[in-house]
């Protein structure tokens, strides 16, 4: 049985039809699962509210909607987002992020950023129509790219300014316009630690849901230079040997995989050496 397969449809939810439903930035979970029923919060939904199908699980049409703080506690208790990807481990990450990234454009996008009349369905696709522009709006995806720097048997962690969270992670920032994947790599290391890199290759992506990234993953060589650190960006940073690491992020981020890689990429050479 195919677990989750995202999709779009104008129809309207029935009886037991799936629902994601959100309050804030936070899942409202019900006692067993992370869907509800639509007959169980058809009637606490805020009030700018409206179900809007994001695709199929186990077989069963799925809609995100979001209720209201006062009717919350009905629905079930908030788990966090970032707290439901990073630390719960039967949690289908990837269609709960596609439902937080679904009702954030639904409804950021409720009226044209053209001529600012209220947008509708779009007859075909996943968009939102403005009829007197004839334009589209479409749910936004903004590219980063996240880079595990290696330095012959050891690699670059870095822990955030920004975050209280103890981890200590990889260098990432926003594509910038006019830019490849590969320059913003180069800039971004460059900007956040005084390094420069070079041998850039891709090594795998994944959708981000805070709120609408894509992280496109890479790997790269230590050329030069030495660590001057973004202190609006960075903490600390240092370099690292596999199997001696600070806390890093779980599998279930790119950064977690992109450092496991790199620490059997490395292991793998020195096996070979």
């Amino acid at each position: 049985m195919t677990e989750w397969v995202a999709g779009w449809s104008r129809q309207c939810p029935e009886h037991n039809d799936g629902v994601i439903a959100l309050c804030g930035d936070a899942i409202v979970r019900p006692e067993t699962g992370w869907l509800q029923d639509w007959s169980q919060v058809s009637d606490l939904l805020a009030s700018d509210s409206e179900p809007v199908y994001v695709g199929r699980y186990q077989e069963r049409n799925v809609y995100v909607v979001e209720v209201s703080p006062e009717t919350q506690s009905r629905a079930g208790y908030p788990v966090p987002l970032r707290e439901a990807l990073l630390n719960t481990e039967d949690a289908p990450t990837t269609m709960l992020g596609t439902a937080m990234q679904v009702q954030h454009w639904w409804r950021d996008h409720r009226y044209c950023g053209r001529c600012g009349q209220p947008t509708d369905y779009h007859p075909a696709e996943r968009a939102r129509w403005c009829e007197p522009c004839q334009l589209p709006w479409y749910a936004r995806l903004a590219p980063c790219v996240i880079v595990v720097i290696r330095r012959e048997g050891r690699f670059l962690l870095a822990r955030s300014s920004r975050t209280r969270r103890h981890y200590y992670s990889l260098i990432a920032g926003f594509v910038e316009p006019g830019e490849s994947a590969e320059e913003a790599v180069r800039r971004e290391v460059k900007e956040e630690t005084g390094l420069d890199v070079d041998n850039i290759r891709y090594h795998a992506s994944q959708p981000w849901p805070f709120p609408h990234q894509l992280m496109l993953g890479y790997f790269a060589d230590y050329v030069a230079g030495d660590l001057v650190l973004q202190a609006d960006e960075l903490a600390h940073a240092d370099w690292f040997e596999p199997g001696d690491l600070p806390p890093v992020p779980p599998l279930t981020t790119i950064a977690g995989r992109l450092i496991r890689a790199m620490e059997n990429e490395i292991n793998g050479t020195e096996a070979l050496s």
